[in-house]
This record gives structure tokens, C-alpha cells and sequence, in this order.
């Protein structure tokens, strides 16, 4: 029998804000960082890798968050919990004395989404399977057992869960057969990040067009005319065919994010992203009636199932847009997904931020395999940024996200991006900072 050994975290952070890869309204000068956990066992060829995503600044401190989560699975069998993850997840969410510190929200939470997101990696690769194939070959009990459904009665039920799963079983494999073929579809952010110049901005579009996106998201917020003039420089290259979103990320009280957006509406948005708090629920919901047809899309910043719950019962966003590294990993992502279905909202995953590209992939592909059925209205974020820092990147073609092949997560960094970018003594920013 197997065994975890130990549990070892690292604070790994790439310096993006040189080249204002990621720069928005609210966020202007970020280093994309994870809080990055390895799950070691007694078999030296067998770990477990995951992560939660930051910007910088605090990284360490879910890091020390994520060590403390990661105590308790130190000699555990590696057999009986990958066999019953909703287990592990109760185990390690459950605990009082750090639950106090959320409670499933802020540090403690991301901390327990990167510990899981390495167990769920752990189970794949002991499994010999990417982790959306793990997850479209349990069965609908096996997975709504793995959910965090606590809180969410009066929203969805076990049953309920059970049933919408049972119901696309059978057809689970033509699904299969249908994204070996086409990929899951995809957009870009790489091309609009707020500190780009315009010259860049338009270059990057054209790349886009050219490689076969036909959804593509500018961020906006900080300067009426700058948004003006540069979604002009957008609808001019991409032309008014293609779907163009845009992202303010939380900038705007609520009577002015329905004023912007209206002087943006010549535009033609699909969507207008984190128009607010991500905690109003109301302002969600007065602004989606108020800018409609454009549609509202929240939940990078949702920070736990019972949002999504009230989000959806308020009727407050068009797209659901739920974070692989926020939540408390898969168990609380299935818990989204379930309710997403039965209340008949797309889910479009946010994956702006180092290695959530490569975890996203498996979960829009369970989505629809597993839970969705459709298509319709979904596509998944993808920015072209930090790729070759990990063992098994995510492969996009022609706007779409192919298949992961490879067993895991697809969340292994390579020991030497680990070593050169851990801070503050990885070779990068230790010659940085006495530079």
C-alpha cells in the first residue's frame, strides 16, 4: 500500500508585470504567482501537483495556508483517499480552527483549492488517466458523492443531481467522440490587456483572427475614451461577425457600471465581466436588467458555492464563470456545475492566470460530457502566457482547447521553472532583488 509521506508547498511567482501581461482597470501591475503543492508517497514515481493563483504580493501567505492544509494527509494511503476524495475534501474543509479563519473564503479557501487540486491530480495519475477522463468515468453517485452539496438544498438536491447525470450517461461517449474531433471552443484575453498600446492591441487582434478565434475579451474600466477608441480598434480588425467581451473587472458602483456600459452598447459586447463586487449579488442582478442584451458574466472572484447559489437564484448573470484555484477544487466546482445546469446558465470558466488554462480544459470538457450536454453559449477563457513552465501545457488549435491525453491534472510545473521563479531565492529574483 502506498503511502503520502509529505505534503511541500512553494511560492512561485513570474514576473508578468515588466511586460503588463494581465494588466486590467483594478489590477494594474501583477505578477502572476501560485501558491504551488506537491503531494509526495513512498513510491518516488508517484506525486500529486496543484496550485491556487495570486497576483503577487501575499503569495506566501497561502503558501504557509496550504502547508497547514496539507498536514493532515501525511500518512494517509494513497488507495483509500484517492478512492473517496469527498472524503479527504470534508477532512480538510472541515477543520474548525482554520474554517474560522474563511470561513471558505480568502486565504484558507484558495490554500484548500490548491492541497485538493493535488489530490484530484494524485487520483488521475494513479488512475493512468487526465482528470477529465477520471471524471466522465465515475459514475453519477460517485460524483455527486465527491460534491460539496452542503448549503444548497433550497438550490439543488442529491437527487436532482443524480438525475440531470443519469440522464447523459448513455451519451457521454458521443460527446467524447465529438471533442477528439472539434476541441472545446475557446477565446482569447491575450490581445486586450489594459497596458497594452494600441499599436499592440490591434497587432495581437489580427493574431487572433488569424489563428481562428472568433471570440476575443478587451479589457475595460479605467478610461471612457480609452474604451471607446480601443473597442473601435477591435471591432475594426475583428469585424462584427466575431464575438467581442469585455471585462472591468469590479471597478464600478452599479449606477455607473449601466451608465459605462451603455456608452459601450454601440460595440456589441457579448458580455460585460465583473461589472461590480463580485459579492453583490443585487447590483448583479439591477445591472443585467438594466444592460440587456448584453449579457453579465461573474465568478473568477467568486469565492464559494453558496455565491453561485445566490447568483443564480437572483437571476444576477447570463454566464457563470468559476475559478479551477478559488474554489475548494473539484468538489465544490461540481456543486457549481450542477446548479449552473438546473438553472439553465452556461458555464464559462476564468482561466486569466498562470496554469488555470491547463485545468480549466478538463473541466469544460467534463461539463459538457458529463453534465451540460451543449455547447450552446459556452466557450473557455484562454491567454497565451507562462505555457512553458509546465510538464503537459495545454494545446490549443484553430480556437479550440484539444484533449488532454496525458494522466494528472495537467498541473506539474518543471522543477526548474520551480527553482529559477520561487520566491524570494529563486535564481530569477534573487539576482532581481540584490540587482
Amino acid at each position: 500500500m502506498t503511502t503520502i509521506t509529505a505534503v511541500t508547498t512553494h511560492d512561485v511567482r513570474f514576473p508578468t508585470s515588466l511586460s503588463m501581461d494581465g494588466s486590467d482597470a483594478m489590477n494594474k501591475d501583477g505578477d502572476y504567482s501560485a501558491a504551488y503543492v506537491v503531494i509526495h508517497t513512498d513510491d518516488p514515481e508517484l506525486k500529486g501537483y496543484g496550485f491556487t493563483f495570486t497576483i503577487g504580493r501575499g503569495n506566501d501567505l497561502c503558501v504557509e495556508a496550504a502547508r497547514q492544509r496539507g498536514i493532515p494527509l501525511v500518512g494517509k494511503s494513497v488507495e483509500h483517499s484517492v478512492a473517496d476524495l469527498g472524503a479527504v475534501y470534508r477532512e480538510l474543509q472541515g477543520d474548525s480552527q482554520l474554517r474560522w479563519l474563511g470561513p471558505e473564503k480568502g486565504v484558507v479557501h484558495l490554500a484548500l483549492a490548491a492541497v485538493m487540486n493535488a489530490m484530484w491530480d494524485l487520483a488521475a495519475r494513479v488512475a493512468g488517466k487526465p482528470l477529465w477522463r477520471l471524471l466522465v468515468d465515475m459514475t453519477p453517485e460517485q460524483l455527486v458523492d465527491a460534491a460539496d452539496l452542503r448549503y444548497l438544498s433550497d438550490a439543488i438536491t442529491r437527487d436532482e443531481a443524480i438525475a440531470m447525470l443519469t440522464e447523459l450517461a448513455p451519451t457521454r461517449g458521443d460527446r467524447i467522440a465529438e471533442l477528439a474531433e472539434s476541441g472545446y471552443p475557446c477565446y482569447t484575453t491575450s490581445a486586450g490587456w489594459l497596458g497594452y498600446s494600441d499599436e499592440k492591441l490591434r497587432r495581437l487582434l489580427r493574431e487572433a483572427v488569424d489563428e481562428g478565434y472568433r471570440h476575443v475579451k478587451l479589457k475595460v474600466g479605467a478610461n471612457r475614451a480609452d474604451d471607446y477608441r480601443r473597442l473601435a480598434i477591435a471591432r475594426e480588425v475583428i469585424g462584427w461577425d466575431a464575438n467581442l467581451m469585455i471585462d472591468a473587472n469590479q471597478v464600478w458602483d452599479v449606477p455607473e457600471a449601466i451608465e459605462w456600459i451603455g456608452e459601450l452598447a454601440e460595440f456589441k459586447p457579448l458580455w460585460i465581466e465583473e461589472p461590480t463586487s463580485p459579492d453583490d449579488v443585487l447590483g448583479h442582478a439591477a445591472i443585467r436588467k438594466a444592460v440587456s442584451p448584453i449579457g453579465v458574466a461573474t465568478g473568477e472572484h467568486g469565492m464559494n458555492r453558496v455565491l453561485f447559489k445566490q447568483m443564480f437564484q437572483a437571476e444576477a448573470i447570463d454566464y457563470c464563470q468559476l475559478d479551477s484555484a478559488r474554489l475548494g477544487s473539484v468538489n465544490e466546482i461540481l456543486a457549481v456545475y450542477f446548479m449552473a445546469k438546473k438553472f439553465g446558465v452556461p458555464v464559462c470558466p476564468h482561466a486569466g492566470g498562470v496554469g488555470l488554462c491547463e485545468l480549466v480544459q478538463h473541466l469544460s470538457i467534463f461539463d459538457y460530457v458529463a453534465v451540460s450536454g451543449s455547447l450552446d453559449g459556452r466557450v473557455t477563457e484562454f491567454v497565451d502566457h507562462l505555457h512553458e513552465h509546465f510538464v503537459e501545457p495545454c494545446v490549443v488549435e484553430n480556437g479550440a482547447y484539444l484533449l488532454p491525453t496525458a494522466p494528472g491534472y495537467s498541473a506539474e510545473m518543471f522543477e526548474s521553472s520551480v527553482a529559477e521563479f520561487s520566491f524570494p531565492n529563486g535564481g530569477y529574483w534573487s539576482s532581481s532583488i540584490t540587482g
